[in-house]
Parts: structure tokens; C-alpha cells; sequence
């Protein structure tokens, strides 16, 4: 099922749950963005395109590159009961001998998160060191701030908040 000229996309929740519309949390829901500093990696479809210009202006988002993505798997994947991932666990478990193999078929498109029994479909991230840009975390990213597309400035970002 390798799809040329798709990405995967990082989204992360920014801003707190006060005053947000039920539409708007609801929509969170169904993406896992339930807490501030979660992140989920979706692929670049329509239907999760509408879901992210709804929540445009809690979220900031951009296309996660393979290198960050594999930090976040090794740092931050962890199983049900907050254990942390392992090549082990992917050679025992998986039809992949490790880690590595297997975010190189998640990034082809050749499988999913929820094709690995037991893995959690978020990742919680640190805030992030140094902090958000100038503008703050109500403001879009063209304009300084922190929420918003970043296309694969994300990156960066994930780096301040995997640790």
C-alpha cells in the first residue's frame, strides 16, 4: 500500500481544555489529543484534514520526518502499563526484528500503530525546552506563536519536547 506524495503528520496539543467548545474537544477525542503535550502521528488524509482545520487553533502540526520519528519511538512508544519499547518486544511480538524496521515500513505506508499489539496510539512529550516561539501559544506560527501548520519545522519542535 506504499502511496507516493503522502506524508505522515505530527499533530500536538498546545493549548488546555478551559473554554474550549464541545465540538472542538469532541473532535480531539477522536484523534487522542486529550491532554496539553500529547502527540499522535496521522497520514495526510482528507477526513483528518478537516478534523485538523477544525482544531486548528489548539493544535500546531507538520510533516514528522523519519529520524525524529524514530527518536519519538524510542524515547517516548511505550505499551500498555507505561512500558517502554524494545526490539525485543517487536522481534517477539511483530513480524519486524526492531524498531527501526518497523518505522521504516510505518513511514512507507506498509503498516500502522495499531498493527503493534498493546502499543499506545500517543505520545506524551515534555514541554518543550526553551520554550514555545515569542508569540506565545495563542498565536499561528506564521505570525510567531506556536499553533498551527509548520510543515516540517515539527521537527524541530518534537526535538525541544522528546528529551
Amino acid at each position: 500500500m506504499s502511496e507516493k506524495g503522502k506524508k505522515r503528520i505530527a499533530v500536538i496539543r498546545v493549548r488546555g481544555k478551559v473554554h474550549v467548545k464541545t465540538e472542538i474537544e469532541d473532535t480531539m477525542k477522536l484523534i487522542n489529543l486529550t491532554r496539553v503535550n500529547h502527540c499522535v502521528v496521522i497520514d495526510d488524509r482528507s477526513q483528518y484534514r478537516g478534523m485538523i482545520n477544525k482544531i486548528n487553533d489548539y493544535i500546531t502540526w507538520g510533516e514528522i520526518n523519519t529520524e525524529t520519528f524514530m527518536k519519538l519511538m524510542h524515547k517516548r512508544g511505550r505499551l500498555t502499563g507505561n512500558k517502554r519499547l524494545s526490539d525485543e518486544y517487536f522481534a517477539e511480538n511483530t513480524s519486524y526484528k526492531s524498531i527501526e524496521e518497523f518505522v521504516g515500513a510505518f513511514m512507507n505506508f506498509d503498516t500502522e500503530l495499531r498493527d503493534i499489539k498493546d502499543l499506545k496510539p500517543i505520545f506524551r512529550l515534555r514541554p518543550p525546552k526553551k520554550g514555545y516561539e515569542r508569540g506565545g501559544i495563542k498565536h499561528p506560527y506564521s505570525t510567531g506563536g506556536a499553533l498551527g501548520h509548520r510543515s516540517d519545522k515539527i521537527n524541530d519542535l518534537l526535538e525541544k519536547m522528546i528529551g
